[in-house]
């Protein structure tokens, strides 16, 4: 996978797990408590990804606004992301479209991701697969490419808004981060 193509998946990842994330009503889930602020409850966090969103901010220093849709599938087991930009391309179609799952291992304690969008072909291999082991409220995704590159990709939920933001950083070969992508995710 080329770093333009994971950055690619990576951003798409990022845009339509915010949006996954504001959509489920407070009232769906029964409360937190403190300790799983601290403590997640990789359950917790795939809940409030479900609905229907509209995710706004800055990828690539444009402005973006994309709907995004969450929901659960195969036996509730992986959490579905469609991503779509409003913005159009050329042909008219959407200038940004992604299918994005996630699933929790057990195994590792942590979420693993596959992103695939409409910017370039996966083959599937290991570097297009992002992980993130929860610290709160948070799953900081990461892609690592061999060259030692990778893109960073947080997904916030802000439990007082009900709302995702998604912090994409393009990570350079020395590791050094750059921001690319900042979005919120609102519930429509």
């Amino acid at each position: 996978m080329t770093q333009q193509a994971l950055r690619n998946v990576l951003l798409a990842s990022t845009v339509l797990a915010c949006a996954a994330l504001s959509t489920l009503p407070s009232f769906a889930l029964p409360q937190e408590s403190k300790k799983s602020a601290t403590n997640p409850n990789p359950e917790f966090l795939m809940e409030k990804m479900t609905g229907k969103w509209i995710m706004r901010g800055t990828i690539g220093g444009e402005k973006v606004t994309h709907d995004v849709t969450v929901d659960r599938i195969l036996n509730r087991q992986y959490v579905r992301i469609h991503e779509i930009a409003r913005e159009k391309d050329a042909s008219g179609q959407p200038a940004y479209e992604a299918w994005i799952h996630i699933a929790w291992d057990k195994a590792a304690k942590e979420f693993v991701v596959m992103w695939l969008d409409n910017t370039g072909v996966t083959n599937f291999s290991a570097d297009g697969v992002g992980h993130g082991k929860p610290v709160g409220d948070r799953i900081p995704f990461i892609w690592k490419l061999a060259d030692g590159s990778g893109i960073h990709n947080t997904f916030a939920y802000a439990r007082a808004s009900n709302t995702w933001s998604w912090n994409i950083d393009n990570v350079d070969k020395a590791g050094k981060a750059s921001p690319f992508g900042r979005v919120t995710l609102k519930r429509k």
